[in-house]
């Protein structure tokens, strides 16, 4: 070990997304001695954090600056109570001026342009460790793109929410009898969902469908009513193919990647990539694992009803754009649609409201409405769109 290197044996650096090539790089750092732990995301960390009294020295995420895993985690590690205060750095592919201010004002520690290079990582994080507190005594950081539910909003979604779930408690009870006797199962059930500010939280529902519906998903994503045209979502990475460049050239591919004895066309890959991963949205038509009383739920949104506990607690709002899964958000991540996150988030909302009953929607038409209301929504229009929500309700739709 360098004798110039400060010592943090009994310190832990959380690596969070990080992929096997940088981690080697990252392991080959000389940290002081302190221990390298491997996560998957920011849920698991403050969950290790909290149950073993890790005693953690820095964040090292892997993942662009306007991510689930960027600048976001921060903001949420920081409202978690008496969480340290450590240096937070990023690996990123990206990095602008504009995402650089995002960062000085969130208090992101330094930001890494990827592909990674351990030496200047090495310096600068040692340096940040030794002497974070001293940095944050200094100075005053502002955070930024926080969206705060103004005071008439909230005191509206409080005594709505606990108005409906009180006068509404004889009938669940008759709802949750029917459920039984028809499948069994739990009642209620929750999953993560992705809110306000990427914010990670507890949605709750009334089970609509058989148990262990999620594990049919992938061999159900056929009827994905947002996949495009038939067969785009089988798209297969072309190995040992040109691309139109150098076919058109008659030369060999001058951009290859390489994976053990693999090889692929660098532009091939990034082009069926993209076509992969292009839907964001996942929606299944005539979904077959959908109970009978699951259907008149759905059609009816009674299944939607526990939420109202998700907004009486502050997760959500009566009115906003719908929180997302944790597989949906990660893909909304570009400028483009992370205005979406900008809003509250919401029971009903503008794309439930302006096109339900008129055809299906496309993922593009959805993502669009859901920005229009980040930018315009206001108390009034809120109740707007709550007035207009009650007549949608009942429109005839496999939803």
């Amino acid at each position: 070990m360098n004798n110039n290197m400060p010592v943090n044996e009994n310190g832990i650096i959380a690596l969070l997304n990080v992929d096997e090539a940088n981690y080697e790089l990252i392991a080959k750092c000389d940290f002081g001695g302190a221990k390298l732990l491997v996560l998957k995301n920011g849920i698991e960390l403050s969950q290790r954090w909290e149950r073993e009294h890790l005693n953690l020295i820095a964040i090292i995420s892997q993942s662009e600056v306007i991510a689930p895993s960027g600048v976001y985690l921060l903001e949420t590690l920081q409202k978690i109570a008496n969480f340290p205060d450590i240096p937070f750095f990023l690996l990123a592919n990206k990095v602008t001026d504009n995402t650089n201010r995002v960062c000085l004002k969130t208090g992101v520690a330094d930001v890494f342009r990827l592909p990674l290079r351990p030496n200047r990582l090495q310096i600068r994080a040692n340096f940040l460790i030794q002497n974070w507190r001293k940095i944050r005594e200094r100075s005053t950081i502002e955070k930024v793109g926080e969206y705060k539910t103004p005071l008439i909003k909230r005191i509206f979604d409080i005594v709505f929410s606990g108005t409906v779930l009180l006068c509404l408690s004889p009938f669940l009870l008759i709802l949750i009898i029917i459920m039984k006797l028809e499948s069994k199962g739990p009642i209620f059930y929750y999953s993560l969902r992705v809110g306000t500010g990427y914010k990670v939280f507890k949605f709750y529902k009334i089970r609509s469908m058989y148990v262990n519906a999620d594990k049919r998903l992938k061999e159900l994503k056929h009827l994905n009513q947002y996949s495009g045209t038939e067969g785009e979502t089988k798209a297969e990475i072309d190995v040992n193919m040109l691309c139109d460049h150098c076919v058109k050239n008659g030369t060999s591919c001058q951009r290859l990647l390489y994976a053990d004895d693999v090889s692929w066309c660098e532009k091939n890959y990034i082009k069926t990539r993209k076509a992969m991963s292009e839907n964001a949205f996942i929606k299944l038509k005539n979904d077959p694992r959908v109970t009978k009383v699951g259907k008149v739920l759905r059609n009816t949104s009674i299944d939607e009803l526990p939420q109202l506990w998700n907004v009486f607690i502050g997760d959500m709002s009566i009115v906003g754009n719908r929180p997302l899964p944790l597989y949906e958000a990660e893909k909304l991540t570009t400028d483009k649609y992370a205005m979406r996150f900008m809003a509250p988030a919401g029971i009903t909302g503008l794309w439930q409201v302006e096109k339900r009953g008129k055809g299906e929607m496309s993922s593009e038409e959805r993502m669009m409405l859901d920005n229009s209301y980040a930018e315009t929504h206001s108390f009034t229009n809120d109740i707007k769109l709550i007035l207009k929500t009650i007549p949608a309700l009942f429109q005839k739709e496999n939803v």
